[in-house]
């Protein structure tokens, strides 16, 4: 009878402790994107600020862009010190502007993205930061995500995590903020936040790099995993962590130690990072990506962790490196994109290799030369600095085979290895 009561008393308390928690909890009970399964994220960094004078790029010698967009469709522009092979001014847009971000969300729906991870880098999380140009960007992402009803997540990125005794402790306090000040998970309009397992999903990017000034064990990781999945204010939600290509082996790319184990599996979710890992450039490269796929999945299954693979349409770091890093100057489209054969490869791999869920690297970024939205065939003509084209494909390649990569994966058309043509 005693161990009867006790049982008894014992429900009452879970009973009583999820009631409390639904009720102090500030994230939204509803969301039109419940899980992260069956759909096609992008990574959105938003960070092409007009300068205050309004002109872009004067000086060509410190260009890092390798890609230059398509601003045929942009509200609002901005000139640059660099000319057309007509003579006239090339033109930019910023992310700052709320018109542009509108665009970015309406191309996705157009084209059938499911919707984007925003990268918060950790210098734009700290307080001191909050006032500058990356909030207001995640302000209007996400009303243009309500808007247009696309998924929206939050992924912090660990980059810029460097100076003595800083933590994840910072992070604890911008999530607070994002909920409370910009009410990430609990937009107005419709609710939109991406959730998987029914939590909202915030990733932290950047764990297991070797190139890193920091140490993942003691940079209080696990306390903030703790805090996202487990306080009863701002924590029930779903963790994806971003760790290098070959963070089961712990070897390559990744630091080996095997502590970043220990991480991924108090996450929901591993996103490995795998630009610049694979190229059409190497005989049946595609192979080796499928096995990784495979043998990472199966870890995962084990460990019961999801898992997310990354694709990429191509890459390109040469104007970064010229100026950077003058003595390893890279080449135009180092991993040559072959009018779209490359990235509609790594997609069908992934879903051939039972993929449930995929990550684009990423939609806007031209920096590196991976960006899936509209760039331009007929980029600016400088003697300094070089940019890749489009091979000739339409401005919009990159994003018509996401979607088209996007009906495969929710079995709304048969895979196929081979690359779509448009009617």
């Amino acid at each position: 009878m005693k161990m009867k009561k006790n049982i008894i008393l014992l429900c009452f308390c879970l009973i009583v402790g999820q009631t409390i928690l639904s009720q102090t909890n500030k994230h939204s009970k509803q969301t039109m994107y419940p899980t992260y399964t069956g759909l096609i994220m992008a990574g959105y960094q938003g960070w092409f600020s007009a300068p205050s004078d309004g002109v872009m790029y004067k000086d060509e010698t410190k260009i890092h862009i390798d890609m230059w967009p398509d601003v045929g469709e942009y509200e609002k522009t901005y000139p640059t010190g660099l000319k057309l092979a007509d003579g006239s001014v090339a033109k930019f847009f910023s992310s700052t502007d709320k018109s542009t971000v509108d665009l970015h969300f309406k191309w996705m729906k157009e084209y059938g993205l499911d919707g984007v991870f925003m990268q918060r880098f950790f210098g734009d999380a700290q307080a001191r930061s909050r006032s500058g140009y990356k909030n207001t960007v995640l302000k209007n992402a996400l009303e243009a995500a309500s808007k247009y009803q696309r998924a929206i997540a939050v992924m912090y990125d660990l980059s810029g995590l460097n100076r003595s005794g800083e933590d994840c402790s910072n992070l604890i306090e911008d999530w607070k903020y994002l909920v409370d000040s910009l009410n990430v998970t609990n937009q107005k309009g419709a609710h939109t936040y991406l959730f998987f397992n029914g939590k909202p999903i915030v990733t932290i990017w950047g764990l297991g790099f070797p190139d890193r000034p920091y140490n993942i064990r003691n940079i209080g990781i696990e306390r903030f995993i703790d805090f996202l999945k487990n306080d009863p204010v701002y924590g029930g939600c779903s963790v994806m962590v971003g760790v290098p290509t070959f963070w089961r082996e712990l070897n390559a790319d990744c630091l080996n130690d095997p502590y970043l184990h220990t991480i991924i599996r108090s996450a929901d979710l591993v996103l490995p990072w795998t630009v610049q890992r694979f190229s059409p450039l190497l005989h049946n490269d595609m192979d080796r990506y499928r096995d990784l796929i495979v043998d990472d999945m199966e870890w995962c299954r084990v460990n019961q962790v999801a898992y997310v693979p990354c694709v990429t349409p191509g890459f390109s770091w040469h104007n970064l490196s010229r100026s950077e890093f003058p003595d390893d100057i890279k080449p135009v489209a180092s991993i040559p994109r072959q009018k779209g054969r490359f990235y509609w490869a790594q997609l069908t791999t992934a879903i051939n290799a039972g993929a449930g869920m995929v990550y684009v690297a990423m939609f806007d970024e031209v920096n590196e030369g991976t960006a899936i939205f509209k760039v331009s065939d007929n980029p600016p003509k400088s003697e300094t600095a070089k940019f890749a084209d489009m091979e000739g494909v339409p401005s919009d390649h990159y994003l018509w085979l996401t979607g088209e990569a996007s009906k495969m994966l929710k079995n709304q058309k048969p895979v196929s290895i081979q690359l779509p043509t448009r009617k």
